[in-house]
């Protein structure tokens, strides 16, 4: 009956994914040791993103995303840019088997229990990477090879601009989804005619010119999924709805 998950008065979202490797996702427990360390997974590809929490400490949430390499970290529930910092990834990128934490106690708190989110692309399921805004109204395009079910992004150049979810279960129609939800934040969805990314059949075009979309020249990291793993005979994605 908690107001978070049951309140009469609200709708709710959810979204959900069955931890396989064959849909390219791991989840993995571990122990930080406060020096730098590897951790095995059961991808067996290496990850593009990692998403690290601590279950035993106030610590903030810390994602790992290929497209920006183990050189930088990032907060799930801040608004902050890249940070260039060893402390998280050690700088070493991840493997087909292990990844590595460095000293950050986000990541690898001496002591500190912690769960992590590991995610590779699969065909046809699943895309994750960057684009570069152009600061036009017809936006980039970006590719993923189906129509995407899940949208989420950030500008990882400048500090401020929020991280935003995109799904089509909130937004349905083929207008363009721009019902957006903050990961970082209790606020309501909002009705953003701003933050539109339309899902096509083969990816998600940007149709606006805002800043927390497409501000111009910075690079936005994203992570797109499609309703079920859509893959033909042929090993061709199956883009039609």
């Amino acid at each position: 009956s908690d107001n978070d998950t049951n309140d009469n008065r609200y709708t709710y979202v959810a979204w959900n994914w069955k931890e396989t490797a064959d849909a390219g996702f791991d989840i993995v427990s571990y122990t930080g040791s406060g020096s730098a360390k590897t951790v095995a997974h059961n991808l067996g590809v290496k990850p593009d993103v990692i998403i690290c929490k601590s279950r035993s400490g106030a610590e903030e949430w810390r994602p790992y995303f290929s497209a920006l390499g183990a050189t930088y970290g990032m907060r799930l529930n801040g608004t902050n840019a890249k940070d260039d910092d060893a402390g998280y990834w050690n700088d070493v990128e991840p493997t087909s088997s292990v990844f590595t934490v460095g000293t950050n106690a986000g990541t690898n708190g001496d002591g500190v229990t912690f769960i992590a989110y590991c995610f590779s692309a699969k065909q046809g399921y699943s895309h994750f990477g960057s684009y570069t805004g152009n600061a036009n109204a017809e936006g980039p395009f970006i590719y993923t090879g189906f129509r995407p079910a899940f949208f989420i992004y950030k500008s990882s150049t400048t500090g401020g601009e929020e991280w935003k979810i995109l799904d089509n279960k909130r937004d349905p129609i083929n207008r363009g989804s721009q019902r957006n939800l903050n990961v970082h934040t209790n606020t309501a969805e909002s009705d953003d005619a701003n933050s539109i990314g339309e899902f096509v059949s083969n990816g998600v075009k940007i149709r606006s010119a805002h800043n927390n979309i497409n501000k111009s020249g910075d690079k936005f990291i994203y992570l797109a999924f499609a309703e079920n793993p859509l893959v033909t005979s042929k090993g061709i994605p199956a883009t039609a709805r």
